[in-house]
Formats: C-alpha cells, sequence, structure tokens
C-alpha cells in the first residue's frame, strides 16, 4: 500500500564530516501531497535522488531544485552526473546514459571514487551505453571497481539490457538486440517476465587464446590441468568467454570442494595474479550438486568477491561439461542467487538467462 506523505519538494544530500557521511532529509510541506510506491509496483517512477558528493573533491552541500522529475526526464547538465544503479543476483552497477558519445563521460579514477561502498555510491562498476558501432545497435564498456576495463561482463550486460529497455520504453515487450563489446557481439533478449537471455558467443578454449601459459592437454585446450597455488595443486580448466576463466573443482587427490568454508579473500588474488595468467584471471571454485545443478564462488578480475558473475557462470559450465561432471543445461547457484546456463551442442553457443532489477536512481555532482 502506498505511504503517503504532505510534501512537494524533497531535498537530499550528504554533508562531509571527519568521520562519516551524514545525510539530510528536507521537506517542504506548502504543495500537494506525494505519495512514495513500493519499487516492486511496475507503475512506479522513483523521484531523483540528488546527491552533493563530489567524485573529484570533497564539496559543500548544493541547494537542489525544488522541481522533482523522473530520472527520464532529468536532461544531462555540466553539474550533474545522472545515472541508474541496478544489480544482477547482488552483482551491482552503476549504469549511465552515454548513447551521445563514442567516449565514456568519466574516467577511470572517477569510477573508483563512484564504486567506493564508503565514500561514494558503491558498486562492482560502472557500466557505460554508448553509440553502437560495425552495425551494431549499442556499445557497452565497463569500468571495474579497480578502475581496469574488462572486456564483458555477464551480469553486467543483462543490467545494460534493462537500462536500454527503460530508455527506449521496451517494457512488457520482448525484444532483442545488438551490443558491441569488448568480447565481440553480444545478443541480450528481454523476455517477457522481465528476465534477461543473452546469446554470450562461442567459448574460447585454446590455452594461447584464453589466456594462459598452462601447456594445452585436449585439442589445445587446458582441462582439468595442474596449477600450484601457494604449495597446493589444484585441478583447474581455462575457458575464455570475451574474458579469461580458471576454473576449479578441487584440489589434486582431495576432496570435492566445500565452496561455502573458502576463504576468497586469501586464496582468490594468488589465482588472479599468477604469472600463468599474462592478463591476470577470473577464479570459479565450484561444487557440484548433481549433473544439470552446480554451486559456484567467483573471485573476479579487478572487482574481487562478487555475489555473482554471469560469464563466469557460463564458464563453469563449459569446464563441468569438459570434465565430464555436468550435462549442457545446468542451474548454477551463485550468492545472489541462481542462474540457468546452457552451452548448445547445435551451434556452440552459451545462453545465459536471469534477472537484473533497478536498485534506485541518482544524480551525482561532477
Amino acid at each position: 500500500m502506498a505511504d503517503t506523505i504532505a510534501a512537494a519538494t524533497v531535498s537530499l544530500f550528504l554533508k562531509p564530516s571527519t568521520r562519516h557521511s551524514q545525510l539530510f532529509l528536507t521537506l517542504t510541506t506548502s504543495l500537494p501531497v506525494l505519495r512514495f510506491n513500493s519499487l516492486k509496483n511496475p507503475k512506479f517512477r522513483p523521484l531523483v535522488v540528488s546527491s552533493s558528493m563530489s567524485i573529484d573533491s570533497a564539496a559543500a552541500p548544493q541547494e537542489t531544485s525544488s522541481k522533482s522529475s523522473s530520472f527520464l526526464d532529468h536532461k544531462e547538465g555540466s553539474r550533474f552526473l545522472h545515472f541508474v544503479k541496478y544489480h544482477g543476483l547482488g552483482n551491482d552497477f552503476i549504469v549511465l546514459d552515454n548513447r551521445d558519445s563514442s567516449e565514456p563521460k568519466i574516467r577511470p579514477e572517477q569510477a573508483v571514487k563512484l564504486c567506493d561502498r564508503n565514500f561514494g555510491i558503491g558498486a562492482d562498476g560502472v557500466i557505460f551505453a554508448l553509440p553502437g558501432v560495425n552495425g551494431t545497435d549499442y556499445t557497452m564498456r565497463i569500468f571495474n571497481s579497480d578502475g581496469s576495463e574488462p572486456e564483458m561482463c555477464g551480469n553486467g550486460v543483462r543490467c545494460f539490457a534493462r537500462f536500454i529497455a527503460e530508455l527506449e520504453n521496451f517494457h512488457g515487450k520482448r525484444q532483442s538486440f545488438t551490443v558491441h563489446t569488448g568480447a565481440g557481439l553480444i545478443v541480450p533478449e528481454i523476455q517477457e517476465d522481465g528476465q534477461v537471455k543473452v546469446d554470450m558467443g562461442e567459448p574460447v578454449l585454446k590455452a594461447a587464446n584464453v589466456p594462459t601459459k598452462l601447456a594445452s592437454n585436449k585439442n589445445d585446450a587446458v582441462v582439468k590441468s595442474e596449477l600450484v597455488v601457494d604449495g597446493v595443486t589444484w585441478n583447474v580448466t581455462c575457458v575464455s568467454m570475451g574474458n579469461p576463466h580458471c576454473v576449479t573443482f578441487g584440489t589434486k587427490g582431495g576432496e570435492d570442494l566445500q565452496v561455502d568454508a573458502l576463504n576468497l579473500a586469501q586464496i582468490g588474488p594468488k589465482f588472479e595474479h599468477h604469472d600463468v595468467f599474462p592478463a591476470r584471471t577470473n577464479t570459479e571454485f565450484v561444487q557440484v550438486y548433481s549433473p544439470s545443478h552446480l554451486k559456484m564462488r567467483v573471485w573476479e578480475r579487478g572487482a574481487g568477491a562478487t555475489l555473482a558473475c554471469g560469464t563466469g557462470a557460463c564458464a563453469t559450465v563449459v569446464a563441468a561439461v569438459l570434465e565430464g561432471r555436468a550435462g549442457r543445461n545446468c542451474t548454477v547457484d551463485l550468492p545472489g542467487g541462481p542462474l540457468e546456463i546452457e552451452w548448445r551442442e547445435e551451434d556452440n553457443h552459451v545462453y545465459m538467462t536471469g534477472p537484473a532489477e533497478v536498485v534506485f536512481y541518482g544524480s551525482v555532482r561532477l
């Protein structure tokens, strides 16, 4: 049920302090009533949340306009960067409408500040929706929370697709479009239930193209090969979904992984920066429940431990099939929730289906 507040102007700003950012809310009660509705109401249009936080330096709060508007009605200005925060199973992103330029609106170091969960908005990365190239409808670029730029992001492309659906008013319609990424052509399709199905293309298995310096042992691929990390020998399979992945189901001669028992913060960076991965790597630690049900935790290159990784879930199913542990259709449980992954035999493409949801709309002072 909607809550009713007698207010016409809501001014929200962050005030810097020595220890914490202080949140102030000012209500002006001279004009008509505003109704705030649940985000689950599909007709709800959230108000813009304007923050005075500077992504270049600390600044005093700025006066905000007394006229409220929805995100899509709020035009870009020189002072404010308007964004939508999305998440795909807890893997969260700041998404920007960048269709008026082929270059990202902000620099990598600014993205790092925006992604900071204590002093910024907080996110695993910043996604830019740019004009299409080479005949595609759109281009997607990403800056990770450490400022690096990955080739692709599976959860990110679902958030990107939902963002485009909002901009182009695709709501309630089944719609697909083409997206140029650093990993090549990606084709997301908005489903009628709001989920996003993505044709992630063919997995790359040739060792040199993943890339990895591990010697290939199966048709130019690295499958269940031995990798020594911090004195422990792990069995790994290497897959690229446009970005590099190292998938492991456990150590040599050891018991099957219990992924919840892993200390990812300790072991993850040692895989990511191992010298056999010249471009670093994402690492998936996988537990097999059945041939159609896997559980995965991930250490992402440039982002650390995240609640979900779409390309990682795809790489995991490919690795499980290559090692004879699972079939080509699997549910992959991640800390943030499940993804449905299919490695289709007839076209060799991997298809990922999962949710992407709005968290909030906002503006940040540049």
